[in-house]
């Protein structure tokens, strides 16, 4: 399923592009993109390649981190009504969390309190995308520039994990984050004090506020269409906690096991297919990107065992996960070959 990102990520771009002595329209087209209706959809393939094409051309290797920073949060598009009526920074984030979908299929965020810390991880959910980092660290300073505009001085980040290797030194990230990242984690994500949580938001920061008035205020409901794509959020949701089952993705849904069921069969589709489908993404994304063992990485998925694991792994790639991993490090490095860049 080819996913997608809001046209909305692109705004500023240009600007930004310029700022970098580059000339943003020819990057746009060698890519085959377009400045085109903010609310339109954009494959998140070429964005991808944008992000990773600018980067390298500019010499700047965190440009689609400084990007992020600088004009994130008017990717945010319709999402930024939210901030308008939440009290607190938990409902801001949880808002974020929760309808994520109205900025595209490609990047999924949680909210998560883990032992002692609170996290907002940040998930690319296309595994057949090569190389990934730019897209990111895009997000990640989105979501670092939405904290800063909530908490200000209060903004103090004890972590940022990042699955990917350095990009640069970690003084140069530190020097625009305040704190230099962890990676080849095994997630995406801001580590902060949970107290921040309950922070009460006061006076709406006036950019927040222009910002908002530039979008829509409502947020788009789930259709029948795109059922299939919230079912696999919810399964993606579930599985760090165990076996996924058609009747607890029918509560968070509140329908019945069987409407549920009847309504993918009329988008041609199944709860296990998309089951499966959704765990072997999760898989080529994990083993791509983190360094974990085939153990953690079963436990992600909602097996109990990793034998299951492997048998399921070799089904969806004609290879056992091992034999998997070991040609993808033959091949050539992702960010050196054809066409991959940053």
């Amino acid at each position: 399923m080819t996913s997608y990102i809001l046209g909305t990520a692109l705004l500023g771009f240009d600007d930004f592009a310029l700022a970098q002595r580059l000339e943003p329209h020819a990057l746009l087209a060698e890519v085959s993109l377009a400045l085109g209706e903010p609310d339109g959809a954009i494959e998140t393939r070429p964005f991808n390649a944008l992000l990773a094409l600018a980067a390298h051309r500019s010499g700047n290797r965190l440009f689609a981190l400084q990007f992020g920073l600088e004009h994130g949060m008017r990717g945010m598009g319709t999402l930024l009504h939210v901030i308008q009526s939440a009290d607190t920074v938990g409902e801001v984030l949880r808002a974020l969390v929760r309808y994520a979908h109205v900025l595209g299929t490609a990047v999924e965020f949680r909210l998560e309190r883990h032992l002692g810390n609170a996290r907002l991880s940040c998930q690319v959910t296309d595994a057949d995308l090569p190389c990934v980092r730019q897209t990111v660290e895009w997000a990640m300073g989105m979501s670092a520039q939405l904290m800063h505009s909530l908490l200000k001085h209060l903004w103090r980040p004890q972590a940022l994990l990042l699955c990917h290797g350095a990009g640069a030194e970690p003084s140069a990230y530190r020097r625009l984050l305040g704190v230099a990242p962890r990676f080849s984690s095994t997630e995406n994500a801001w580590v902060f004090d949970p107290a921040l949580l309950d922070a009460q938001l006061g006076a709406k920061d006036q950019r927040i506020l222009q910002l908002t008035r530039q979008f829509h205020d409502e947020l788009a409901d789930i259709t029948l269409e795109s059922l299939p794509m919230h079912v696999q959020k919810l399964m993606r949701n579930h599985m760090p906690q165990g076996r996924v089952t058609v009747e607890q993705i029918a509560m968070d849904l509140k329908i019945s096991s069987r409407s549920l069921q009847r309504y993918l069969l009329t988008q041609g589709t199944s709860f296990q297919a998309l089951l499966d489908g959704t765990r072997q993404a999760m898989a080529t994304r994990l083993l791509r990107d983190a360094t974990i063992n085939l153990t953690q990485v079963a436990e992600l998925l909602g097996y109990t065992q990793l034998a299951a694991f492997s048998r399921a792994f070799s089904r969806w790639h004609g290879l056992s996960p091992q034999q998997w991993k070991r040609q993808l490090r033959q091949a050539p490095d992702a960010e050196s070959g054809r066409g991959r860049h940053g």
